[in-house]
């Protein structure tokens, strides 16, 4: 008998988890990458409503989805029931990959926001405790991501209303490699989180009619905070330093003639994108979980803890991963292999709701998100789109291996 997960989710739950895992990610990650792909303003402004566009997308493919089968797993439950096995695998193993990356670039985040010093020992012992806050329990891991989103947004409010008071920089920097289409696949890592409404399906009370509201909610709000920020950056700092920035909040502070502001928006900041990770933590381990009941991993990481209701051992698993990626990754390296496997993984997402049917401007949204998805994938820089073909081979030549030995 396959142990269930308890619904306690609420539609407020949901989308707080959704904005949990998407604020942060972009709003304290992404910025400088983007801008060095995008090159100028326009582009960079150009490349976040593609993004945003190509999440859209995919976010009513997966609300569509979600409803249908709402069960952990997300795509790659999807991709079994529409497409078959293989293509499930594939959505699944796309998913781990790439999140475990997104984790370790937040776990990361977090020990340069708060300990430059000593990053990486700062983000161990993050992965560490929220991992713990999330075997407690789902309602804990809604509870404290609640919290985290509103210290969040209080950073942001923070950080535009300094850069709005200061004084503004003029637009400079040459075209990027890529203009706003590599820009949009970067910024593409900071949308992926409302997954992580669709990843806790089994949790969510009457999923079908909760998801479906839930995600665009979730978005739209994530979106018009992404452009008030970017927005804000580019008037203070200007492409040029935006793209060297590591912390393009605490720089825009001091920018704006605000030092003293500094310090408390790096603690916010480094306190907020724990809920990006908590979020994130969350989904990863439901996902293994899901995979390891149809023994696509090993199936003893689908043990449900009795007295809590959660995958414990698939979180602490991918704790344990997470933990060896830290100690040896590079947070903007982490960003491009990420969107490389999520885009893959939405990809597959919108190929298994082409096949829902229904009608005809609900398949063309599928359609435009599946061909978005692949754009976006291939305009990313050359290193991570080889590393993440070459993570999803291996995934793949295993499973073949597992199923002739099976």
């Amino acid at each position: 008998m396959i142990s269930t997960l308890a619904r306690r989710l609420g539609f407020g739950d949901a989308v707080v988890i959704g904005l949990g895992a998407m604020l942060g990610a972009g709003v304290f990650v992404v910025w400088g990458p983007a801008a060095a792909a995008a090159g100028t303003a326009g582009a960079l402004l150009l490349g976040l409503g593609i993004a945003a566009f190509v999440a859209a997308c995919n976010a009513a493919s997966s609300a569509r989805l979600a409803a249908r089968y709402p069960e952990s797993g997300g795509t790659y439950v999807y991709g079994r029931e529409r497409l078959g096995a293989f293509t499930g695998f594939l959505a699944g193993w796309a998913f781990v990959i790439g999140k475990t990356a997104s984790c370790a670039a937040m776990a990361l985040t977090i020990g340069y926001y708060l300990w430059p010093e000593q990053a990486r020992v700062l983000a161990v012992a993050a992965v560490v405790v929220l991992t713990a806050v999330n075997i407690r329990g789902v309602t804990k891991t809604a509870l404290a991501t609640r919290i985290l989103v509103a210290v969040t947004l209080a950073v942001l409010a923070t950080a535009v209303v300094a850069g709005l008071a200061g004084g503004g920089a003029p637009e400079a920097g040459a075209a990027g490699p890529a203009g706003p289409f590599g820009a949009a696949g970067l910024l593409f890592f900071a949308f992926a989180g409302y997954a992580r409404i669709a990843t806790l399906g089994e949790e969510v009370r009457d999923p079908a009619r909760t998801i479906p509201r839930a995600v665009p909610v979730a978005l739209g709000i994530v979106l018009v905070v992404y452009f008030a920020v970017a927005v804000t950056c580019l008037n203070v700092l200007g492409m040029p330093a935006l793209a060297r920035s590591a912390a393009p909040l605490a720089d825009m502070v001091s920018a704006a003639g605000l030092p003293q502001f500094a310090p408390a928006v790096r603690v916010g900041a480094g306190i907020a994108v724990c809920g990006v990770l908590l979020s994130l933590l969350a989904g990863v381990g439901r996902t293994v979980l899901a995979m390891a009941r149809r023994a696509d991993l090993p199936e003893r990481l689908a043990a449900v803890h009795q007295a809590y209701a959660t995958p414990w051992l698939a979180e602490l698993t991918v704790a344990v991963v997470i933990i060896v990626v830290v100690l040896a990754a590079d947070v903007r390296g982490a960003i491009g292999f990420s969107s490389v496997a999520v885009l893959t993984y939405y990809a597959i997402t919108n190929a298994a709701a082409w096949t829902l049917g229904g009608p005809r401007h609900l398949r063309a949204v599928a359609a435009l998100g599946l061909v978005g998805c692949i754009v976006l994938a291939m305009t990313l820089p050359e290193p991570t789109v080889l590393a993440g073909a070459g993570m999803l081979g291996l995934g793949v030549l295993a499973y073949v291996i597992h199923r002739r030995k099976g």
